[in-house]
């Protein structure tokens, strides 16, 4: 088992876990040559460890919500993804096919281009036309891509993602130039209060670096790591 390091936080986890570990974990999949068997054996690994969902891309829904089914782990599905360059119908559509298809959970890329140009109006409506493909039984995380944007922008569109009624602002795909870090976890927070969940995602492989997107706000963690983060847990609890 690897050493854990600890040396900086959590002289008191249960001030920090507001719930069991496993369920700020969604189980994350989402390789271009992920195949059906490694899908299978990330739900066979998030119903044994309880984890809060597992996140794959929409070809593997259906499959998945079925793997699911009769248990609380959600089906959590990528939209718009990587890039968020698509067009907003596209993204509604991917969205109603996913959902229709058994999602309960809607990761989408907000249009990071559109940000940066300053067209605010329709990064709002892009997310808006997610949230409302998705109805009101399916949570919408919006991903801002933190590492593109620089502060101002990061609040903007924490901004825009509560106005156009998603669910949670989340920090990367994990396929860009980096992934979470705590200071953007804590911008995020500190935007959305308690009126919004946070998601850090990206380069989240091992127990200090979960409890530390924690710690700073995040109410979830997307991780392919996250059998490996709970082991270290149970080792850190004895």
């Amino acid at each position: 088992m690897n050493s854990i390091n600890t040396s900086n936080h959590y002289t008191n986890l249960d001030e920090i876990l507001q719930k069991p570990l496993s369920k700020y974990i969604d189980h994350t999949l989402l390789k271009a040559d992920a195949t059906e068997e490694q899908i299978k054996i990330l739900c066979q690994e998030a119903l044994k460890y309880d984890f809060a969902s597992v996140c794959v891309n929409s070809c593997y829904v259906n499959l998945v919500a079925d793997m699911l089914k009769g248990s609380d782990v959600k089906t959590c599905c990528v939209v718009g993804f990587p890039l968020g360059a698509m067009n907003s119908k596209a993204k509604a559509f991917e969205t109603k096919t996913a959902v229709d298809l058994g999602a309960e959970e809607i990761d989408m890329v907000i249009n990071i281009g559109a940000l940066k140009s300053g067209n605010l109006g329709l990064v709002k409506d892009d997310i808006a036309s997610v949230v409302a493909a998705a109805g009101k039984d399916a949570l919408v995380k919006v991903i801002i891509e933190t590492c593109l944007l620089n502060n101002d922008e990061k609040i903007v569109a924490c901004n825009l993602s509560m106005e156009a009624g998603a669910h949670f602002v989340k920090t990367s795909t994990g396929f860009s130039t980096d992934g979470a870090v705590e200071h953007d976890v804590v911008l995020m927070r500190k935007t959305v209060g308690s009126k919004m969940g946070v998601k850090a995602s990206g380069g989240i492989r091992d127990l200090d670096t979960a409890l530390s997107m924690i710690k700073a706000g995040a109410d979830r963690i997307g991780t392919s790591s996250g059998i490996k983060i709970i082991q270290q847990f149970q080792q850190l609890k004895g």
